[in-house]
Formats: structure tokens, C-alpha cells, sequence
């Protein structure tokens, strides 16, 4: 069993939680499209530079998962999506984004209107949804600490593919791996944090995991 059989008055929560994942992500697309439309700048960078995001590439797994549980087609996608050891991974990814945010990020700048909608539903609201989701209908006592290896390479390649770009064009989507102001020394001192911030989370994840497993079994 990948996912938890959803009732009415669930359904309709999961229902809502990806609809408004999938809003987030349109509304901060259309804004970065619109930003480079206005400047006369190419939009398939405006799309490259879009997915440079880990908070959007986050969320979009998210939307991604909830999008699964709903669907009725139990095609490979949806069984890939929503074992538990692929849907745990995605729960501490969004999980570290609403953390890092909060921590590095928040404070640098005040958005407002629509992009001030995006940023709370990318940082804030979905990362909520989300884990009451895996605290609800991801099938709990599957998960392993081997997961977190796993799940600690999408942050590596994310990191990797990021530095690469940013050392052909000179462009980085976060400050703290900004590589021109800091230098590779301390940009891979933060990436390195972040990594430990990532792991810890994952290794709490599956002790949380295993603690709600042995609560729920019969005594």
C-alpha cells in the first residue's frame, strides 16, 4: 500500500492543499515571466531561472505528490510518487525550505501584493499542508536511515547544478551561495550547513516516522 485510502471530507483537504500548491507556483512563474517580458529578456530564461529556485522545485514535488493521491489512474508515476520513502523525501525538502526561508531569507526583503501571495504560499503555507499530509496518509514504519542518504542527493545535485550555472553565467538564486561576493570557500562552508540542516531533519523525520508507526500498532 503507497498512500492511505482518502474519505470525503479528506479528499477535499488534499484537493484543496494541491490546488493551492499549483497557485503559488503560476502566480511566481507569471511573475518572473512578466518581469523579463517587460524587460524585453528572453522567457525561456525567465523559465530556467524559475526552476533554478529549490523552493520551487520543492513545492513543485509537493503539488506533484498531492496531484497523485488524487488521481484516479494508477499509472507508474503515482506509485513511484507516492511510496513513502519518496514522499517522506519530499516532506523534508519542503520542510527545509520553510526553515532555511524563515532563517536566511525572510528578513532580506519585504514582498508585497501578488509576490507577497507566492511567497507565503511557497514558504509558509504549503510546507504546513504538507506535513500534516505525511502526518496523516503517508503509510507510516516504512522509512529507514538509508532513506536519508537518499534523499540528501537531491539537495546535492541541486547544489552542484547551481554553482555550475552560476560559474558560466554569474547568476545564483540565493545569496548565500553567491560565489561572486563570498567566494567558494564560504559559499561551500553555507552549502555544507544547509546539507547537516538537511540530514537532521530527515533523521528526525524517520524517528518521528518510527514513533508513530509503534503508537498505531496493537498492543
Amino acid at each position: 500500500m503507497h498512500a492511505v485510502a482518502l474519505g470525503r471530507h479528506q479528499r477535499w483537504f488534499v484537493t484543496a492543499a494541491a490546488w493551492l500548491g499549483w497557485a503559488g507556483l503560476a502566480i511566481q512563474l507569471y511573475l518572473i515571466l512578466s518581469l523579463r517580458w517587460a524587460a524585453e529578456a528572453s522567457l525561456v530564461g525567465g523559465l530556467v531561472n524559475f526552476f533554478s529556485f529549490f523552493t520551487v522545485l520543492s513545492n513543485t514535488l509537493v503539488a506533484v505528490v498531492l496531484t497523485c493521491h488524487l488521481s484516479a489512474r494508477n499509472g507508474a508515476a503515482r506509485r513511484f510518487f507516492l511510496q513513502p520513502w519518496v514522499s517522506s523525501g519530499v516532506a523534508v525538502s519542503i520542510v527545509v525550505v520553510a526553515v532555511a526561508y524563515s532563517l536566511l531569507l525572510r528578513h532580506l526583503w519585504q514582498p508585497q501584493g501578488w509576490q507577497r501571495v507566492a511567497d507565503q504560499l511557497l514558504h509558509d503555507v504549503m510546507p504546513l499542508l504538507f506535513a500534516f499530509y505525511w502526518w496523516r496518509w503517508v503509510p507510516k514504519g516504512r522509512l529507514r536511515v538509508a532513506h536519508v542518504a537518499l534523499w540528501a542527493a537531491y539537495p546535492l545535485l541541486y547544489f552542484g547544478a547551481v554553482l555550475l550555472r552560476g560559474e558560466s553565467i554569474g547568476l545564483y538564486p540565493y545569496p548565500f551561495i553567491d560565489v561572486g561576493k563570498l567566494g567558494y570557500p564560504q559559499v561551500l562552508l553555507n552549502a555544507v550547513g544547509i546539507l547537516l540542516g538537511f540530514v537532521a531533519v530527515g533523521l528526525a523525520l524517520v524517528a518521528l516516522d518510527r514513533f508513530l508507526w509503534a503508537r498505531a500498532r496493537p498492543r
